[in-house]
């Protein structure tokens, strides 16, 4: 027996002793350790995946005071973070970087030995009169070449329970482990807790909150919260690990939604998808008709010459506002409906869960993160608070919906036939653009992503803000370096390689502000692409891309939508606005010539979509119908 098992037989119960004996991994044991002297937790219960364990942890979710079942819909519990816990904190997530080691400038980092003396010591005794819950998981399918081993202690039930509903079971798998295996590890605590604020136990002091990843021990620390997006490691924390580990061993850690689109005679064609908040990829994943095979996570990775592609999870932490039965009747269906989810940061009222955007009048009051809420009621600050908060969420399994792809646990993945990067351009790029090759996708579509988040009809410029790939707050390694891996994995993809297309839902009049697209459309642009990578459909060849022809949309408005798609429409959403591209491309080789290691590619793809660009301009204006575009297979 080693001497840190041995230490460990010396702390735990016997029963706690005998499932953690199971598992040979020495740095299981050695973290496991570290994690009870650091924290101190009174007890520790490790899970090993029975049904049991897993009813335990839900009923100490509750028993804990951290989550309610006092709704009336069977299965639905609801759960309150603190009122300064609402979301991904990016100011106190920081990267340890090691003295010698270098991150792009825009990425939040402190020295290493700083950083874990800093957090180690908000650690310290955090658990103290609390139980260490240890769980094991996997990123990716089970037993597959994608498959990611990860273990989380934490001291919230809540945290546990979440993790149940997000990520495959992994006990077997650790019992199975050598010790050559890379494994994520989260160290998580709540910190000291304070009931007044909701009658939740919250973290109170929240002005201690960090999150610090150490990407030298693939460990993610997280003290003083209990938000998912803070506290559950596995989610954008682990994809920053993870994207380090497909850097050094050639693949794609990513950002993405996977969906399957039928086409025609039954066919089903599977897209990825890079959204940053608020532009549509859960709306898009979640289309009627379609499948959904991932919302948030995927690993992607080529095997014998294919682009496979898994959903790094097998649940949802979903943003609940919005959501309506018009819009959204999938989830819709599955959120009112009995079964396990639990709510978090929503309004409670009359044994019902209320969210903003839901399609019909809230109550006057109710129960929600700022504890007894009433019509008017302001925070510390005077700011009227809302009846639930617009980043509140919802955690369902995705075999909970009826529309959950068949694939999703399949070990060998998907085949990935369309990457669809879509961003918030008022001004700029077209509904739907198809890339000239992967290299152009790449940089014109992806590490051109950018999202306005202001609009001014006359004159003013719009705040834009460049966000590569969607990835962008995530990349722990050189932005030039990750843009350079996804041209070179392109490469590899000798027998098959995914079309790469440019989504833009978010399309304004110059002169009105108005929105050129509704809200449904959407599905059109995705049927659309379905076409064009089987080559069913031919395009108009532009140059920032190829787009659709107005014969081929019309039947698909149709049928999709019971809507007549006019030919005014069509020229109004494709036209080509020189101006505003010409000015696009400054604004993205500005935010790469401050880049370490940007790859020439992207200064030359840039300029040559720019020259293609005066070249129209010179013949058609700046405004440019896309029937003066030529026709191409």
């Amino acid at each position: 027996m080693s001497v840190i098992l041995n230490k460990l037989k010396s702390i735990l119960k016997e029963q706690e002793y005998k499932k953690l004996e199971k598992i040979k991994n020495e740095e299981v044991h050695k973290f496991i350790l570290n994690a009870i002297e650091i924290c101190n937790p009174k007890d520790i219960f490790v899970c090993s995946d029975t049904p049991d364990e897993i009813a335990f942890i839900k009923n100490m979710a509750i028993v804990s005071g951290e989550e309610s079942a006092a709704l009336n819909i069977p299965g639905h519990t609801f759960h309150f973070d603190g009122p300064n816990d609402q979301g991904r904190d990016r100011e106190v997530t920081k990267f340890l970087v090691p003295k010698g080691d270098k991150l792009s400038a825009k990425l939040n980092q402190i020295d290493r030995e700083e950083g874990l003396n800093e957090i180690l010591g908000l650690l310290k005794n955090s658990m103290a009169g609390r139980t260490m819950i240890v769980r094991f998981l996997c990123l990716g399918p089970v037993n597959s070449i994608f498959s990611i081993p990860c273990m989380e202690c934490t001291d919230s039930w809540y945290v546990a329970h979440s993790v149940d509903l997000l990520y495959r079971e992994g006990y077997e798998m650790f019992t199975k482990l050598d010790n050559n295996v890379e494994i994520f590890k989260t160290l998580h605590s709540s910190g000291e807790v304070e009931t007044e604020t909701n009658g939740f136990p919250i973290s109170k002091n929240h002005d201690k909150k960090r999150i610090y990843i150490d990407y030298t021990t693939n460990t993610v620390y997280s003290v003083n919260t209990q938000y998912a997006g803070n506290s559950v490691g596995f989610k954008k924390l682990a994809l920053r690990l993870a994207i380090r580990k497909a850097h050094k061993e050639g693949w794609l850690a990513e950002h993405f939604m996977l969906m399957g689109v039928k086409g025609p005679n039954n066919r089903k064609t599977y897209f990825a998808g890079a959204f940053p908040s608020g532009c549509g990829k859960t709306s898009t994943a979640m289309l009627p008709q379609e499948t959904i095979l991932a919302d948030d996570l995927a690993y992607v990775k080529e095997v014998n010459g294919e682009c496979r592609a898994v959903n790094v999870e097998k649940g949802i932490f979903g943003i609940i506002q919005d959501i309506n039965p018009k819009d959204d009747p999938l989830i819709w269906e599955v959120l009112t409906s009995p079964g396990e989810i639990i709510f978090t940061n929503v309004l409670v009222k009359d044994a019902k869960t209320w969210w903003l955007g839901m399609g019909c009048e809230l109550p006057k009051e109710g129960r929600n993160f700022s504890g007894i809420w009433y019509k008017g009621k302001k925070d510390q600050t005077g700011q009227e608070i809302p009846p639930a908060h617009k980043n509140a969420r919802y955690t369902v399994s995705l075999k909970a919906l009826d529309n959950c792809d068949d694939q999703l646990e399949n070990p060998e993945g998907v085949i990935l036939s369309g990457i669809m990067f879509g961003g918030r351009d008022y001004r700029g790029y077209v509904p739907v653009q198809e890339s000239f090759d992967w290299t152009h996708g790449v940089i014109a579509y992806g590490a051109a992503l950018e999202t306005e988040t202001t609009f001014a009809i006359v004159g003013q410029e719009g705040k834009y803000e460049i966000n590569i790939m969607s990835i962008q707050d995530f990349v722990s390694i050189p932005l030039g370096t990750y843009v350079k891996n996804y041209i070179e994995f392109g490469k590899k993809l000798t027998k098959q390689r995914p079309t790469i297309f440019g989504v833009n839902y978010f399309l304004r009049d110059l002169k009105t502000g108005e929105f050129l697209n509704g809200r449904r459309d959407k599905h059109v642009w995705v049927k659309w692409m379905e076409l064009r990578v089987h080559r069913d459909v031919k395009a108009r060849k532009t140059p920032t891309g190829l787009i659709p022809l107005y014969e081929d949309l019309v039947p698909l408005f149709k049928t999709l939508l019971n809507k007549d798609y006019t030919k005014e429409d069509y020229i109004k959403q494709f036209t080509i606005r020189v101006p505003e591209n010409l000015t696009k491309i400054e604004r993205v080789k500005q935010f790469w010539q401050h880049e370490e290691n940007t790859p020439q590619e992207i200064f030359d793809v840039l300029e040559a979509q720019k020259q293609r660009l005066l070249e129209v301009q010179k013949k058609f204006g700046d405004y440019i119908s896309p029937e003066n575009f030529e026709v191409v297979e």
